[in-house]
This record gives structure tokens, sequence and C-alpha cells, in this order.
């Protein structure tokens, strides 16, 4: 079993910031890669930032130079400074995680529960 658990979401006023974190538990092999993605109200959702095992980032335009996503690899957690936060920024944050599992070659995408985060004056 693998689980996602994410945590960091609130209410912030535009030009705030938030930290989110998701941290995996379970039977981890290796994580190929930690993505954050987010879902607005009414709309798909979209991937806003993506770390592979190598470190290299890539950022949907229009959070860069705003969002960095980072890693704790000996912790299997994911972590997403947003800065300058905008109304439109506004939506549930999902993380995901391409995880091999323990002593397997099985390959799967593991999604958290989803955190709430909501900008506004």
């Amino acid at each position: 079993q693998v689980q996602l658990v994410e945590s960091g979401g609130g209410l912030v006023q535009p030009g705030g910031s938030l930290r989110l974190s998701c941290a995996a538990s379970g039977s981890i092999g290796s994580i190929n890669a930690m993505d954050w993605y987010r879902q607005a109200p009414g709309k798909q959702r979209e991937l806003v930032a993506d770390i592979t095992r190598d470190g290299s980032t890539n950022y949907v335009d229009s959070v860069k130079g705003r969002f960095t996503i980072s890693r704790d690899s000996a912790k299997n957690t994911v972590y997403l400074q947003m800065n300058s936060l905008k109304p439109e920024d506004t939506g549930v944050y999902f993380c995901n995680m391409r995880v091999r599992k323990y002593l397997t070659t099985y390959v799967s995408d593991y999604w958290g529960q989803g955190t709430q985060v909501t900008v506004s004056s």
C-alpha cells in the first residue's frame, strides 16, 4: 500500500504565500516523479509543477517565477512553495507521485486527497 498525505492549504490574501507538503508512505521502492496539480472551480485539473528523480523541474507558464517545487527524497516528501499568490491560483491542489513499489517492477501513479487553496481579499 502507498498513500500520500497533503497539508498546508488555506486562505491567503493576494500577494501572500503558502507552502504545501505531500508525504508518501508505504511499500515504496523508488519514486520516479513528483507532481503538483490543481483544479479550479468549473475547470479541468491541470499540471502545475513537476520534479523528476534527477531534480529537473517544470512549471506551467502561469506560475513560473512564483512557485517552486522541491523535494526531500529521504522523507519521500514533495513541497510546493507558492509566493505572490493571485486569485486565479484558487483551487484544490493535489500531489501525484509515480511510485515503483518495493521489491517489484510495478509502477503506478498515486494521488493525495487534495488541499484547498483560496486566494481572496
